[in-house]
């Protein structure tokens, strides 16, 4: 089909988005629903939900007559909110908008949400690719039984359910079929992964699974783990498969004991300093992310400077910083409140902590080889998640051998020396 005439998606937050995005854009165009444009909304933030509103209403403008569907978590969660925004002419629950089914027509209703809490499977979605991305992200989980007093997310997602591991295998090896060269696992709570399975299979022992079925599989990656729920066979892997990137993003939230408590969070400090530690004794060189909160209710200076400290002890690369954003029907919501200012003024001097941290791992990168995938243009990322420029321009998703040459802008620059695969 004229990609023209695709349905248009337009996507908020997290990686497992991106992966559901694709999926009902497959079934809008096989559906015939060519005009549609769909939003599949986020609700961590109400900044997110407010940007989600404000791109809706400039849709309607520009497209008077397109359909608008709007789906995802926020509008699991408050679905009146789109129901009565003119411009909407459906909602869609999580669970129900990656169903096939949902998107024949026949349904005329316009607000259709189940109750998410009572869905108890995921499905695995095979998808022929993901179109615009250099990379390809596998739901493997969806849900969480957890509930931290900051997260809305489980009224959205609902409880924790896992993709049986060879329906990954297959959907995995479709992907690479088509041509990718690397894959992200994505999740709400991917640590979770197997506890609703027949022997409980642990993350870690489906990506083994992964790599003994899949040994053409060149790249393989996680999105944000749990601290303390890394198995065993996860950190064999981190150990002893070169194809599993050197690279962990790491759900830290907060580093003062306290303030982790009231989070409801199930690690520690210390917890987050002993998963670096043996990952880097284990595998000398790997990188960490982090997403941090900024101003957690009760949060006070000194607290703030244990997560400062914790970013430069624990050697912490990628942060993706938040200043705490309340919201409705969470225990945190009821807790005092750190003042919106200071809240801002924390975020800004974690923002700016995690450029000093970029710029010295941006250092220790230099003139060194590396592998990169490309994701546009000139622009690739290295095993470590660093971003390349390059010196010329391949095509999207290849990979090649790069020789880091300088540091411009805020990232490595490089020369490409070799081409590992289209």
């Amino acid at each position: 089909m004229d990609k023209e005439k695709s349905p248009q998606v337009q996507t908020f937050g997290c990686r497992l988005n991106v992966y559901e995005s694709e999926v009902m854009k497959s079934h809008a165009r096989e559906a015939g629903m060519e005009d549609a444009i769909i939003f599949n909304t986020c609700a961590v933030t109400a900044e997110a939900e407010r940007q989600a509103r404000q791109a809706i209403r400039k849709a309607r403008r520009e497209n008077p007559t397109a359909k608008i569907i709007v789906t995802g978590c926020s509008a699991q969660i408050k679905p009146e909110t789109y129901a009565d925004m003119p411009e909407v002419d459906q909602v869609l629950g999580n669970h129900l908008k990656l169903k096939a089914e949902t998107w024949t027509g026949t349904h005329t209703e316009k607000v259709i949400v189940n109750d998410i809490m009572s869905v108890r499977e995921t499905a695995g979605h095979l998808l022929e690719g993901f179109e615009g991305h250099a990379r390809a992200f596998i739901q493997v989980q969806n849900g969480c039984d957890h509930r931290c007093t900051f997260c809305i997310i489980p009224y959205g997602r609902g409880n924790s359910r896992s993709v049986p591991v060879d329906d990954i295998v297959v959907q995995i090896g479709k992907l690479l079929d088509q041509g990718y060269n690397e894959v992200v696992l994505s999740g709400v709570d991917v640590t979770s992964y197997g506890k609703d399975l027949p022997g409980e299979p642990t993350l870690g022992y489906m990506m083994k699974i992964i790599f003994r079925e899949l040994p053409h599989l060149p790249r393989l990656r996680l999105s944000s783990l749990d601290p303390v729920e890394i198995d065993q066979d996860m950190w064999d892997l981190i150990e002893n498969e070169p194809r599993l990137m050197p690279h962990l993003h790491l759900s830290v939230q907060a580093g003062d004991n306290m303030i982790l408590k009231r989070m409801k969070r199930r690690h520690s400090r210390e917890d987050v300093m002993a998963v670096c530690r043996k990952a880097r004794d284990l595998r000398p060189g790997i990188v960490f992310g982090a997403d941090i909160i900024a101003g957690f209710p009760t949060e006070t200076d000194e607290m703030f400077e244990n997560t400062l400290r914790l970013v430069e002890e624990c050697d912490l690369t990628f942060l993706h910083v938040f200043p705490y954003s309340p919201r409705p029907q969470t225990p945190a919501a009821k807790m005092p409140q750190v003042d919106l200012s200071i809240r801002k003024e924390r975020a800004a001097q974690l923002r700016d902590l995690g450029t000093r941290q970029l710029a010295k791992f941006n250092e220790s990168q230099n003139l060194t080889t590396c592998s990169v995938i490309i994701e546009q243009g000139n622009i690739g990322r290295s095993e470590h998640f660093a971003e390349i420029m390059l010196d010329r321009e391949s095509l999207m998703g290849s990979l090649v051998m790069a020789e880091t040459t300088g540091i411009c802008n805020g990232r490595l620059t490089g020369r490409i020396i070799g081409k590992i695969a289209a």
